[in-house]
């Protein structure tokens, strides 16, 4: 049945990943920012006290970069468990810069034995169409783009990136070769865009990422390009409009995204009321991608349904029951699926 929808939606087949990367940023998210050309790091430690009632220190990190020959500055959260082992990680681009947050579990993760680093993504630069603001201001202080220049998505990429750089810097308590980059909506599609961009993340999760994210576009039952590319065109570079109502006339298609991440391994989370992100075409990536890894995705050949969970290959699916939100469950299965494929 998976196998026939797929044939009708005549996706574009798999190229290798730098040919897939040069269509994605081309074509939907613009070229990726280059590396800082200076980086560094001030810390400010214990930032809430007594914090998980002891079982782990919250520490506040500013990352310092010049990009462009310019200054920009964002802050981070680091919250490592007070053991004194190494723990695999989560970077996680979320919506607030609240510990905990109704995103994200906190002490449950380090219960679970999980350092997290996070960010508000606002603190990269704003969710609209000024691009005089943050990290917008110092690549278009005019706040114009070329029609492939990097949207929003591609510079809060950029900061997970950085935040990974932190990570690196800490490999005595941080676990490197156990790591995921995640998020949920248009932070599920920068998770995604991060780990495809950059090989030292060994898994990706993307929660609910919908259109441009996980979700295959051609009949996507959901939103449309002509939908996200009108409402939020700064998200993407200015080419990506040309595929508004154009969809099978597009050389790429989302399983490019999630096959950009081979050799390692990706975790699609669906939820079976968000429509909106279109459960169904969320694992049809997973499919059309299966073929870029050594393990692809194993899965039963039907539509997906509520509690189903794909984890036996390097590319993983998910769906819960509910709405359109990063829930408790959700982090749950991504802990499953990477215990189960520890490095």
């Amino acid at each position: 049945m998976i196998y026939d929808i797929i044939k009708k939606r005549q996706l574009p087949p798999l190229k290798t990943r730098d040919e897939m990367l040069e269509i994605l940023q081309r074509e939907e998210y613009g070229y990726m920012l280059p590396l800082p050309e200076s980086l560094s790091f001030e810390e400010e430690s214990d930032v809430i006290l007594n914090f998980c009632a002891g079982k782990a220190v919250c520490n506040k990190i500013t990352a310092k970069t010049v990009i462009n020959g310019k200054g920009f500055n964002f802050p981070f959260y680091v919250i490592m468990p007070t053991d004194n082992q190494k723990h695999p990680f989560f970077i996680h681009i979320n919506f607030r810069s609240d510990i905990p947050d109704r995103y994200q579990p906190t002490e449950e993760l380090i219960d679970n034995g999980f350092a997290v680093l996070c960010f508000n993504y606002k603190d990269v630069t704003s969710d609209d169409g000024d691009y005089t603001n943050g990290l917008s201001g110092v690549l278009y202080p005019d706040g114009k783009r070329k029609p492939t220049d990097a949207g929003k998505l591609a510079m809060w990429a950029w900061a997970a990136q950085r935040v990974m750089d932190y990570a690196e810097t800490k490999a005595d308590v941080l676990d490197l070769k156990n790591c995921a980059v995640c998020g949920h909506s248009r932070l599920g599609k920068t998770a995604l865009l991060t780990a495809a961009t950059d090989k030292r993340f060994p898994f990706a999760y993307s929660n609910d990422s919908g259109n441009s994210g996980a979700a295959i576009a051609r009949d996507n039952t959901g939103e449309t390009i002509e939908v996200i590319s009108r409402v939020f065109p700064f998200w993407f570079c200015e080419n990506y409009r040309q595929y508004a109502d154009n969809e099978y006339n597009m050389p790429f298609d989302q399983h490019y995204l999630v096959a950009s991440i081979a050799p390692r391994r990706v975790l699609i989370g669906s939820a079976s009321e968000d429509a909106w992100a279109d459960p169904l075409g969320e694992m049809l990536s997973c499919v059309a991608a299966s073929d870029a890894f050594e393990n692809g995705f194993k899965f039963e050949n039907r539509v997906p349904k509520i509690d189903d969970c794909y984890f036996e290959g390097d590319v993983g699916y998910h769906q819960r029951k509910g709405l359109h939100y990063f829930s408790r469950l959700d982090w749950l299965r991504l802990i499953e699926f990477m215990k189960k494929h520890k490095n």
